[in-house]
């Protein structure tokens, strides 16, 4: 039976603040062995300083003692040298004192086997008259040993000194001062090491444990996400300053320029909106007016007073997807109705077909196909306008369904492509659409205080420079007193209306670079004045 292949072993990468724990663990480490070699070097230096200084003042007491000077004219001073370089030695504390002819050879040394022969090392030095030093390896090993001269009454040099310690009895000197700087060098590794894994795990909880790369990675995800959102996104801190505001928050609030450490107070925004991102309760889904759009507002706190999000939606074009909903119901149910109403017309006309009556049975059919055609080809040779030319057909077909007769007005006309590209056609149906559905209501609404059907009349030319859209209908009209808050969020003629379809027309026209004007014929009559040309509209 063969082994089943190991599975290879995947390494997880290393946090950010293992990474930083082990660099600032190599550098402490780094550090305190730095100090330690210069602390040992130091150290060293100064022990040899020291042991120079001693050999140094043994082997120049010695030379200058007159029992040593009377004793290196004589012809045998060995008996006279030898003790009392011996005394010296000990009581120096220096390993060698050798007391020699100008030639080298020992008359007094440590070992008396060595008396009678040469030295070991340079005395060419002290031969000049001069005290030089080295570190020489003699019969006791590598030592640092100084040569002096021993002069006579004339001042001529009869003899030499050396005196010395050797490497070894530095370094057992030495072995004290390095076992405590090691031992201060670990304890200082031991508290460094403890000190930045104490630090380095509070880096750990707070970055959760993830390596640099990661959270780079991280932040260019963040920032990608937050810019790239179509809901618009402000974070607050717990001063209401922003900390950031995405692309599509600074497109419905209207904001420009640099807005990081600016209160919120300072941007500008409507009192109710202000009021709403400044109140101490979250809010949910709330509806605000700006210049130019209608927004839906939710706060949420971040943490435990860290701050605030904000997340907005353009409610403009919430309301427009909604309507297309309706429109597109609105259509289905019209198509429904006039599948039975085709059914009922077809068997009609099969009936007369079966009767014999021929020719009534084609001046029926061609009746209805002509009636519809008609309205067809008025809006289709009117409005070159594809989207007004089928939103036109479409609120048409569903003013018929609930008995409101539809018309487009003599004078109306739009050429295609003679609307710019950055007026959207979603745009043009909210303010059409709109108002469309608005007169149709306020018509149906006034039936009985109007003589014949309810209408609906619609104008829709290129006026100049500018693009009108007017709708008028046989309510009861709009009082002038109502004028000014016609437009605002809320207001509204109807029992369980909502009061958003005229303050989105205002909206979007705004936005536009428009204008929207109240006034009263039969009912209301409602123009909006879009520019075909604009320079610089937000």
């Amino acid at each position: 039976m063969t082994a089943a292949p190991s599975r290879p072993v995947r390494r997880l990468p290393r946090s950010l603040a293992g990474q930083l724990f082990a660099v600032q663990v190599v550098i402490v480490a780094a550090v305190v062995a730095g100090g330690a070699v210069l602390a040992y070097l130091f150290t060293a230096q100064r022990a040899e300083d020291s042991a120079l200084r001693q050999v140094t003042a043994a082997a120049t007491a010695v030379a200058d003692a007159p029992t040593v000077r009377a004793a290196a004219v004589r012809p045998d001073p060995t008996p006279v040298v030898q003790p009392y370089a011996e005394q010296v030695r000990r009581d120096a504390h220096v390993d060698f004192v050798t007391v020699m002819d100008t030639r080298g050879i020992r008359w007094a040394h440590r070992d008396p086997a060595q008396i009678g022969r040469p030295f070991l090392g340079h005395i060419d030095g002290a031969l000049a008259g001069e005290t030089t030093h080295e570190t020489y390896s003699g019969t006791l090993g590598p030592s640092v040993r100084v040569v002096t001269p021993v002069r006579d009454d004339a001042g001529r040099v009869v003899a030499l000194v050396s005196a010395g310690i050797t490497v070894d009895s530095i370094s057992e000197q030495l072995s004290g001062p390095v076992l405590a700087l090691v031992g201060v060098a670990a304890a200082a590794l031991v508290l460094g090491g403890l000190g930045t894994y104490l630090a380095n795990a509070r880096l750990r909880r707070h970055t959760h444990g993830m390596g640099a790369a990661e959270l780079s990675h991280l932040y260019d995800y963040h920032q990608a996400t937050l810019h790239s959102v179509r809901e618009g996104l402000v974070l607050l801190d717990r001063g209401h300053r922003v900390v950031l505001c995405n692309d599509a928050a600074r497109e419905l609030l209207g904001l420009t320029g640099e807005l990081e450490g600016v209160p919120a107070a300072d941007l500008g925004l409507p009192e109710s909106l202000l009021a709403a991102v400044l109140g101490p309760e979250p809010a949910v889904d709330e509806i605000h007016l700006t210049a130019e759009r209608v927004v839906v507002l939710n706060t949420s706190p971040i943490g435990t007073g860290l701050g605030s999000v904000l997340t907005l939606r353009d409610h403009t074009e919430l309301q427009s997807l909604a309507g297309e909903l309706d429109s597109v119901r609105g259509f289905a149910d019209a198509l429904n109705a006039q599948t039975h109403e085709a059914a009922n017309r077809l068997h009609a006309v099969v009936s007369l077909i079966e009767l014999g009556r021929h020719r009534e049975a084609v001046d029926f059919a061609t009746a209805e196909l002509a009636l519809t055609q008609r309205l067809t080809d008025n809006v289709v040779g009117a409005v070159g306008e594809p989207v007004l030319a089928a939103l036109l057909l479409g609120k048409a077909s569903q003013a018929a369904e609930r008995g409101v007769e539809l018309a487009l007005t003599g004078d109306s006309r739009i050429d295609d492509g003679v609307l710019p590209r950055d007026l959207a056609p979603r745009d043009l149906v909210t303010v059409l659409g709109n108002l469309i559905d608005n007169a149709v209501d306020a018509a149906i609404e006034n039936a009985a205080g109007h003589p014949g059907p309810p209408e609906v009349t619609v104008t829709a030319r290129v006026d100049g420079p500018e693009l009108l859209l007017r709708v008028a209908d046989t309510g009861a009209g709009i009082d002038e007193g109502a004028a000014a808050e016609v437009f605002r969020r809320g207001w509204t003629t109807k029992q369980h209306g909502r009061g958003l379809g005229l303050a989105l027309v205002a909206q979007a026209a705004r936005r536009n670079g428009g204008t929207v004007e109240v006034g009263r014929d039969r009912g209301a009559v409602l123009t909006v004045r879009l520019p075909l040309q604009r320079e610089a509209v937000r």
